[in-house]
C-alpha cells in the first residue's frame, strides 16, 4: 500500500474530479491518495465519484481555507 497526494489548488469543478480520476488510474487497490483543492465543491464531488467508482473516503477536512479529501482505492 502507497500512500500518494495530488495538488488540485486553484482547479475549479470538474477538473479536481478529473484529475483524481487520472490519478487513481496509476495506483493500486489499497493504496491511499490524498487532494488537496480549494474548491468547495470537492467536499461533495469527489465523494460522490468515490461512490460510483467503488473508492471508500477515509477524511475530509477543511483546513485554513483549503479541502483535503483522503480515498482509499478500491
Amino acid at each position: 500500500m502507497s500512500q500518494e497526494s495530488l495538488d488540485a489548488r486553484r482547479l475549479l469543478c470538474p477538473l479536481p474530479v478529473i484529475r483524481t480520476q487520472d490519478k487513481v488510474k496509476t495506483l493500486q487497490s489499497g493504496d491511499e491518495l490524498t487532494v488537496f483543492c480549494t474548491d468547495p465543491g470537492v467536499m461533495q464531488d469527489i465523494p460522490a465519484w468515490c461512490r460510483i467508482n467503488g473508492h471508500q473516503v477515509i477524511d475530509t477536512r477543511n483546513e485554513d481555507g483549503e479541502y483535503i479529501v483522503v480515498l482509499e482505492v478500491g
